[in-house]
């Protein structure tokens, strides 16, 4: 009598190769590939299956699928029922955030200084990124010294909310600079409560009044004019009503009601790591729940290890880290990056373990490189339960075209979608920018503007999709169109490469040469150009001879020498940059 096969439940990862699939139910590789035969898929025996293909074939094979979360591996980390707590009060993390020259390091310094547990006078050493202050009043405030807004962002697109408070530094004799704006738009985004800081107001020229009503122009109304943002005027430099500040800091966490568990396994975020000559790897972590001991293992991202040992911002030893407290941590088997997140399972097995599965899921994202919103796709999302909120970044070379064509497009909001201008500013497309739209799920729209080599390379790793116009209502009709879902073929911009103009050579007969260097990619015979002043596009044509000394060539590379000649062009300069570029036409998938 032929027994009865062993019905199992079968737990089923986003990703899943065959072989681990077959492993899984106890069949031969090989009737698996038969069985996704007979579904019409074709695979091979080391192949990743998506999850639902998966979870199709193991209800086929008579077994129970059980569909697992990408993150049911780190929730399982910490769910330690034996060490779970009551939940304490923990200190506030700060960011403080501003335009360059505003008064953010000075303000930060003067905190240092009278921190009554520094000690002596500027005796903190930063090595680590952030740090402590006790009030008198016994109330700890942790600070976070990021390079910027640009940093505070990337940790957010990898999903670590790291900051509590954001204090964003005003000076009184200037105005609201774009540093500034971009500093609200990213606290903004992040759903962060935010101080206002209105510093240098001991100088004869300082406005306060003027830098509150800015601030509400661009949607920071102050309590003073009836708004819900805290604002303190202070003098960094003078320590005036600093103390007043910090007050401010610790009555708005007492509204958040910050809690942690202290009892439970650590749980935090990576603040930067780098290597160091005879200790190896060493990371600043911020621990966010639970504490941190030496001993423990820990896991962030694809690296794991064990704290051999911790250091505070004075590069003391710690024994402990609980909630809030910044540590570097020594005991890595690699380099984390900044923003994973860090969490301490029960044993170090478990720890490879996980990293190991991260490391592989890594390479399949990257692998299958699952590709963020775009205005082809945006309408076939929505039908299949994608978002209903598109959201724009503008870019603009005049602050009333990109008002208009803010206004215009929010206009085309419908009852099924609603679209949202996340931010919207005058200037050229940065990197700034595209880390907030690939953090937000944004859209970049430029017009008049172009993006700069770095932030395209970014655009293009992050998978972030820049549309540039030149008419506003071919920007409205693309929208429009989009949301309809009845989006032409994309005409995709592809830039093959820049070049430097060294020298302009003027020949017989009108001829104008461009003696170039090629800067990125490559210079190409018969595909277009345009010519760059500055920020400026000044011409926009074709590439009618390209020569290496005195050959005609139909291509030169990066690095080398060429000669240039602009098909109707002859008012070149030295210093001008080439862009050679071409348009590709994307057919749309549905």
């Amino acid at each position: 009598m032929p027994t009865q096969p062993v019905k199992r439940e079968v737990s089923v990862p986003e990703t899943i190769t065959v072989a681990e699939l077959a492993a899984k139910m106890a069949v031969k590789g090989g009737e698996l590939i038969k069985a996704l035969m007979n579904m019409g898929v074709m695979a091979t025996i080391n192949q990743p299956l998506d999850q639902d293909t998966a979870v199709l074939v193991v209800e086929e094979l008579g077994h129970t699928a059980k569909p697992l979360k990408e993150n049911a591996l780190e929730d399982s980390l910490v769910s330690d029922p034996a060490l779970q707590g009551e939940l304490l009060p923990r200190p506030p993390v700060v960011t403080i955030m501003g335009h360059v020259d505003h008064g953010k390091t000075s303000l930060l310094d003067y905190v240092r200084r009278t921190n009554v547990v520094a000690g002596e006078s500027g005796g903190i050493t930063q090595h680590i990124g952030a740090y402590e202050v006790t009030l008198p009043s016994g109330q700890h405030i942790t600070f976070l010294d990021t390079p910027g807004h640009e940093a505070f962002t990337a940790m957010r697109a990898r999903g670590a909310q790291v900051t509590d408070i954001v204090v964003l530094v005003v000076a009184a004799d200037d105005r609201v600079m774009p540093q500034t704006i971009e500093a609200i738009d990213h606290a903004k985004a992040a759903n962060v409560p935010i101080v206002v800081a209105i510093n240098k107001v001991d100088l004869p020229t300082a406005d306060p009044n003027k830098i509150r009503t800015e601030l509400a122009g661009h949607g920071v109304v102050v309590e003073q004019f009836g708004g819900k943002y805290a604002s303190v005027d202070i003098s960094a430099k003078k320590g005036m009503n600093v103390d007043q500040l910090l007050e401010m800091i610790v009555l708005t966490s007492d509204v958040l009601e910050l809690k942690a568990d202290p009892d439970r396994r650590a749980k935090g975020v990576v603040l930067e790591a780098r290597v160091e000559q005879g200790r190896g790897v060493v990371a600043s972590v911020l621990v966010q729940s639970g504490t941190l001991r030496v001993g423990d293992p820990f896991v962030a991202g694809q690296v794991y290890g064990r704290v051999r040992a911790m250091y505070d911002e004075r590069r003391r030893t710690v024994k402990e880290a609980p909630p809030s407290t910044p540590v570097e941590v020594v005991g890595w088997n690699g380099t984390p990056s900044a923003g994973d997140q860090f969490v301490s399972p029960l044993d170090e097995r478990e720890a490879r373990e996980v990293a190991g599965k991260r490391a592989a899921l890594h390479r399949e994202h990257e692998f299958r490189s699952t590709k963020f919103i775009s205005l082809t796709s945006f309408h076939d999302n929505l039908g299949k339960g994608g978002p209903n909120e598109l959201k724009m970044l503008i870019k603009g070379d005049v602050d009333g075209s990109v008002e208009a064509l803010s206004e215009s497009l929010q206009k085309l909001s419908t009852a099924e979608v609603a679209v949202r201008v996340i931010r919207s500013a005058v200037g050229q497309i940065t990197e700034s920018d595209v880390l907030l739209a690939a953090a937000s799920g944004a859209i970049i729209v430029g017009f008049h503007v172009r993006p700069d080599v770095r932030a395209r390379e970014l655009a293009e790793r992050e998978k972030v999709e820049i549309r540039l116009y030149d008419i506003i209502y071919k920007a409205q009709e693309d929208v429009k169109l989009a949301l309809e879902g009845m989006l032409k073929p994309e005409l995709k911009e592809v830039v093959l490469g820049t070049a430097e103009v060294r020298q302009v050579f003027r020949l017989s007969k009108g001829v104008i040469v461009a003696g170039c260097m090629v800067a990125t990619g490559k210079m190409v015979r018969g595909e277009k150009i345009r010519v760059l002043r500055g920020d400026e596009t000044v011409w926009t044509g074709r590439v009618e001879a390209l020569k290496r000394f005195k050959d005609d060539v139909k291509e030169v590379e990066k690095g080398f020498e060429c000669g240039v000649t602009l098909d109707g062009f002859s008012e070149l300069q030295e210093g001008d940059r080439l862009e050679s570029f071409k348009i590709e036409e994307l057919a749309r998938t549905l």
